[in-house]
């Protein structure tokens, strides 16, 4: 079952009128039951228009995954050749009469891109970039009252390509928010909390912006508490506290900010237990609460040192990580938020503890479950500024001029309070002339906005090759708050024995044992972001649609640099054998004792991945020798003439047994074999259960060579969403509920549609067909 990781005071879900129930503030999650039209529909902003052709869609909604793909496609490679073009939206809704006098707004996690809001044909905003938060006020726009009708209309455009090096998406991609308030009311985003430590005493500041957009003068209280999320209240208030008992009077038309200080022994928030609190803010008039607006944060203190590297409490941490792109494989670009649970969990089980969300704003939820799960975040904005990239990119770069300072801010309004970011990132391998004055200020001007809304977290930059740039000569680098340089570690190194005062970390680096053992031998770098934590779509070749540099695939699948950053980075015991390959690093870990690339197992290589003082390799029963740790931590091989049957790997530390690692030669496919991750999920359109279908011989061993065609169909409370099987060349739609196998293979993501049971099923010509049944509940 999916948790929800979120600060908002309201999730409720707009059906029909609005509902009347007097609340202070509602947020309503304006999602289903959006109409959408894929082509230029003129006047499809006006109320009027009406059209057979447009079709009820749950939004959020990426229109572009759910089409073929096709080398002639104009996305390109950047796109993985999905369709373009204009896809319009359209949503009918009431508002209760009692609301006539409140401020309603909307709000647009993420609209890709290029993007026309209406509301009832007035045209309320456009903003190019498809990864900012849109928000707009529709209180003068409004009609009030049953049969009272409104709609919003919503056009995307994405005829401009190719528009990125990797896949974007299409539509309204993100969650869409209804908000309603009063007109005295806190600002949105405008609860700010900041907090200091020492010892084990914490004085968090909550700073809340209160707007009057009424027609008078009004005066209120405002009333502040903390409270341990899952736990009890905490105080008492100490310190200053410039809002305790005071009236204020507020203009019509005003704002004000008011700060409120709480000092108590607090619990730390960092990667291993990642405690969290709620700063509630709450506006009274007469008594009554009229608005109120929960953040929730973390109590840490997060710095970048230039002799230690990072330090989080006081303590160095090295910061191990990954970069992740915003798709989520077969859904696109419409992630749900069980999709980043998984692969987060998957990640932070080999030992990873960060992400840099490359190359832009990710949704607000997926940062919530890093708050939860305890990863340390590089905020990143863009890709580029105005100079394209390789490729004939033609997306964001034309807009940077105008946007890039407001789409700048707006990340950081939104995101500032989530402790889990510890520093923000302003471009990724930017191609602007950085060895001028207009390249240094478009840099300053990013940085200074950041400092301006967000004084609390570093600035850096992803850095290209700075031997070309001259970046590390010419006075660039030193004005960076942290330098941060992707791949060539070495040079890295350089600078900062050059610059022993630059504080210094990897932003974007290889999965090679030479790049980790830069990290390992020098301390003062704080971390290193590893490209790719998972496989994505775009920026491949045909035909290839998917980019295959993860650690995993984009079903979650291993592969062997998966295994070997495991045994380098996780706490825990690792043990894994592989088949050796020569580009071990290229496609997914064929974990079995078939032959990959011949008919025999003669003079056959296998590696053994494993951080265990001792490993004893054994082939049916007989051992093969042990291997210590090698001091470079490269993984422990045997040659020897091998035999079908078993081979078995032994882990021991201090002479003690700890972990084994077993494959078994596989017979011929006789059935398919299913299993869920989750057995039970909520109906909601942010609860997925990934369900794989696994070819296995008659003894349940599996075979990773059967490339056969499965079909899934399911029956009951549930529905097939996707399909996928984890290759780089899938071209079959995602939406197809058929799919071929790879490495034996092949997966299906599951929603629910009703509360009950869902069975699902696998079958294939020749094969015993699996089955497996899942329990859907209500919210």
């Amino acid at each position: 079952m999916i948790k929800r990781y979120t600060s908002l005071l309201f999730l409720l879900l707009a059906v029909g009128m609005v509902s009347a129930q007097r609340l202070s503030r509602k947020n309503i999650l304006f999602d289903k039951s959006w109409m959408f039209f894929k082509g230029d529909a003129s006047g499809a902003e006006n109320a009027a228009f009406n059209d057979t052709a447009w079709q009820k869609v749950d939004v959020p909604h990426d229109w572009s995954i759910l089409g073929s793909t096709d080398q002639a496609n104009p996305t390109g490679r950047g796109g993985g050749y999905l369709p373009s073009g204009i896809g319009w939206y359209r949503k009918h809704f009431e508002l209760d009469v009692a609301d006539v006098q409140k401020q309603v707004s909307i709000a647009f996690d993420g609209v890709m891109a290029n993007s026309d809001v209406w509301i009832n044909g007035y045209h309320l905003g456009h903003r190019p970039y498809g990864y900012t938060i849109l928000h707009y006020d529709l209180t003068k726009h409004l009609n009030f009252g049953k049969g009272k009708t409104n709609i919003i209309a919503v056009k995307a455009d994405n005829t401009i390509q190719p528009a990125s090096r990797y896949y974007t998406g299409a539509g309204i991609y993100r969650h869409v928010h209804l908000i309603i308030t009063n007109p005295l009311h806190i600002a949105e985003w405008g609860v700010v909390v900041t907090t200091k430590v020492e010892g084990t005493k914490a004085t968090v500041t909550i700073k809340t912006t209160v707007i009057n957009d009424g027609k008078e003068k009004r005066s209120f209280k405002l009333q502040g508490g903390i409270e341990k999320v899952n736990g009890a209240a905490v105080g008492p208030i100490a310190g200053s506290n410039q809002a305790a008992g005071k009236l204020w009077a507020l203009e019509a038309g005003k704002s004000v900010d008011i700060t409120q200080d709480f000092t108590f022994d607090a619990d730390l928030w960092n990667v291993e237990h990642p405690t969290l609190y709620a700063a509630k803010s709450s506006v009274l008039v007469d008594g009554k609460i009229i608005d109120a607006q929960p953040v929730t944060f973390g109590i840490r203190t997060a710095e970048f040192d230039a002799s230690q590297g990072f330090l989080l409490n006081g303590k160095k941490v090295v910061l191990k990580g990954v970069c992740l792109h915003h798709d989520g494989g077969a859904v696109g670009a419409a992630v749900p938020l069980s999709v980043w649970q998984r692969r987060l969990s998957i990640l932070k089980g080999i030992g990873v503890n960060a992400i840099r969300t490359a190359h832009n704003p990710v949704a607000p939820e997926f940062l919530d479950l890093c708050d939860s799960m305890g990863f340390l975040v590089m905020d990143e904005n863009v890709d580029t500024w105005e100079a394209k990239k390789q490729h004939a990119e033609n997306g964001y770069g034309q807009f940077f001029k105008e946007w890039g300072i407001t789409d700048t801010r707006d990340m950081v309004i939104r995101d500032r309070n989530h402790p889990s970011i510890v520093i923000y990132s302003v471009g990724n391998e930017i191609h602007d002339n950085l060895n001028d004055s207009a390249g240094f200020k478009k840099y300053r001007d990013l940085q200074n906005v950041i400092h301006q809304y967000d004084g609390t977290r570093p600035v850096t930059m992803a850095l290209f090759r700075p031997g070309t740039s001259k970046v590390y000569t010419n006075g660039f680098a030193k004005m960076m708050d942290v330098v941060g340089q992707n791949y060539r570690e070495n040079e890295l190194v350089a600078a900062h024995n050059a610059n022993p005062t630059w504080s210094v970390v990897g932003t974007e680096n290889g999965l090679t044992q030479s790049a980790w053992l830069a990290l390992c031998d020098h301390p003062f770098i704080a971390g290193q972001f590893l490209w790719v934590g998972f496989d994505y779509l775009g920026e491949a070749d045909w035909p290839n649609v998917v980019n295959g540099e993860g650690l995993f695939d984009h079903t979650g699948g291993w592969r062997a640099v998966a295994y070997q950053r495991d045994s380098w980075w996780a706490e825990k015991p690792v043990v894994h054998i592989l088949r050796k390959q020569e580009n071990a690093g290229v496609g997914p870990a064929v974990a079995d004792w078939t032959p990959t690339d011949f008919d025999t197992y003669d003079d056959a290589r296998v590696s053994v991945y494993s951080n265990c003082d001792e490993v004893e390799l054994f082939l049916n029963g007989k051992s093969l020798g042990a291997k210590a740790r090698p001091a470079d931590d490269s993984p422990r091989e045997w040659n020897a003439t091998f035999e079908k049957g078993t081979i078995k790997a032994i882990g021991r530390n201090k002479g003690k047994e700890v972990l084994t690692d077993e494959l078994k030669t596989a017979g011929e496919p006789a059935k398919i074999v299913l299993t869920v991750d989750h057995s039970k999920i909520v109906n909601d359109w942010d609860d997925v259960a990934y369900v794989t279908a696994t070819i296995v011989d008659a003894n349940g061993v599996p075979c990773p060579h059967a490339g056969k065609i499965v079909n899934f169909s399911i029956a009951g409370s549930g529905v097939i969403t996707a399909t996928d099987n984890g290759s780089l060349a899938t071209q079959d739609a995602f939406s197809n509920p058929a799919r071929h196998t790879f490495n034996g293979k092949c997966i299906a993501l599951i929603k629910g549609k009703s509360a009950g049971q869902a069975t699902v099923k696998a079958t294939s010509p020749g094969l015993a067909e699996g089955t497996i049944a899942i329990q859907i509940t209500d919210k």
